[in-house]
């Protein structure tokens, strides 16, 4: 990586790498990656249904079994 810059303006990020230091399927994979965890730490809330544990509270619990005790 001997030729890379990085520029930095009020609206976006300009990355300049050079083709024989990285092939194109490392960066696309690199990109996704970013906007991956953007996305993740961008949840703040969640949404009830979306949560796990809330649904699984507000089902209705005689309607199947969770535990071997209930059965």
């Amino acid at each position: 990586m001997k030729y890379s810059s990085l520029e930095i303006t009020e609206q976006e990020y300009l990355i300049k790498l050079r083709k024989d230091d990285f092939d194109l399927p490392f960066i696309y994979q690199l990109l996704k990656r970013i906007q991956t965890e953007q996305y993740f730490f961008s949840k703040k809330e969640f949404e009830p249904e979306e949560d796990i544990i809330s649904r699984n509270l507000a089902s209705d619990g005689a309607a199947r079994f969770d535990r071997l005790c209930d059965k």
